[in-house]
């Protein structure tokens, strides 16, 4: 678990290095970091998992730092080692490319990629101090991919100044995502209202209402907390309605009743849906509800990983409400974590979370692949709204 002044890793921009097995990946990083991120070997494969590292890069500020598997692996884990290096790729903000002869259709296939989605690259040889024609080795890597090449040694440091300083301007143009945008300002009052049920973590708050507490005290306003309870004697108390509220999307249509004709309301769910994924897909997503039926098949799609609870909002409750709504059974298949399903053409809708631990390119993959299978997703708090009948009555930020 994340120390409460740490950057969430879903809040941090996401650098992936990429290339064949043994082409020094793990040294790049090791000497980028300065610290040991990776088990470095000369053995083919050495590693068998994605590593991940967060740290500060200075200037540009919180980083996760992503080692992959390798390219080319002949070992009998080859393909689940390339099907991990492809889940980084999906989550990658920018990509640190490690160039070799033998493996240079793959990468430039990785490369496309990379370009179709809008990622930038850099372009690397790493171990520069063991080619024996410098000269003619970049020529042929510059003819492959017409881009500048950084040579760079993770051993005697050569380049790597360089290649820090490319880091910097090509990741720097990557903002971090605003949650709440222009909805709030400085000065404005917001009330949020955090029901503390079960599902609460016990003696802490749940992730996506510490993030958009912090973001809400960096810009100035005036933030005022409730459980579902306390709505009438804070509003009561307050001389002027707030300019904002923000709600736990299972409480909706019970704060919707309460709320001032003047106050915005919105959910920390549908605030997410903006800040890491696409509003109005979200919500045209919803509207497909409309046409699911007895024996639907919905998937469920969980950033993180939790043991499932009592009245999980994803798992049960909105499961629930679309059986109402459908009037018979339907069945939940559950994702969480990393995990994705490749094939999606079985699904009549997906509920993606509010993504809160994830960040901005991992769900945009997600929905780029229900796109392509033709497959309606929304996300947790859009789905409620619509189900609640205040979907066109909330704010909802258009980005």
């Amino acid at each position: 678990m994340a120390k409460m002044n740490e950057t969430p890793s879903g809040m941090r921009t996401h650098i992936g290095v990429f290339g064949k097995v043994n082409a020094g990946k793990s040294s790049l990083i090791n000497a980028l970091t300065g610290q040991e991120v990776s088990i470095v070997s000369d053995s083919e494969g050495t590693t068998t998992d994605p590593v991940y590292r967060a740290m500060e890069f200075p200037p540009l500020g919180p980083c996760l730092f992503m080692d992959t598997p390798g390219l080319g692996d002949k070992t009998l884990l080859g393909e689940k080692r390339l099907q991990k290096t492809q889940q980084v790729a999906e989550k990658t903000d920018l990509a640190l490319l490690l160039l070799s002869k033998d493996a240079i259709d793959e990468e430039l296939a990785l490369a496309a990629y990379f370009k179709e989605h809008h990622i930038p690259v850099l372009y690397i040889v790493s171990k520069c101090e063991e080619l024996s024609d410098p000269e003619s080795s970049l020529a042929y890597y510059r003819s492959k991919t017409a881009e500048h090449i950084l040579p760079v040694s993770a051993k005697t440091g050569t380049g790597l100044d360089s290649l820090k300083a490319a880091i910097i301007e090509a990741a720097g143009c990557s903002d971090t995502p605003s949650i709440t945008g222009d909805l709030a300002g400085p000065g404005d009052t917001v009330l949020l209202v955090m029901p503390q049920d079960r599902l609460a973590p016990k003696g802490r708050l749940i992730l996506a209402q510490v993030m958009t507490i912090r973001e809400l005290l960096d810009k100035h306003c005036v933030i005022i907390s409730c459980s579902t309870e306390e709505i009438d004697a804070v509003l009561n108390q307050l001389k002027n309605p707030p300019n904002l509220i923000i709600t736990d999307s299972q409480v909706f249509d019970k704060v919707f009743e309460k709320k001032p004709e003047a106050s915005a309301l919105t959910s920390f769910s549908i605030l997410y849906a903006g800040a890491k994924g696409d509003v109005e897909t979200f919500i045209e997503g919803a509207k497909s509800i409309a046409t699911l039926k007895a024996g639907s098949r919905i998937l469920v799609a969980e950033s993180c990983t939790h043991a499932p609870l009592t009245e999980d909002i994803g798992r049960e409750k909105i499961p629930a409400l679309l059986r109402k709504k459908t009037g018979g059974d339907i069945e939940v298949e559950v994702y969480a974590g990393k995990d994705f399903p490749d094939d999606l053409t079985n699904y009549d809708l997906i509920l993606q979370c509010g993504g809160c631990v994830a960040n901005r390119r991992e769900i945009m993959s997600r929905i780029e692949k229900a796109r392509n299978a033709g497959v309606p997703i929304t996300n947790y708090g859009i789905c409620i709204a619509y189900l609640k009948q205040i979907l066109d009555k909330i704010t909802v930020r258009r980005y």
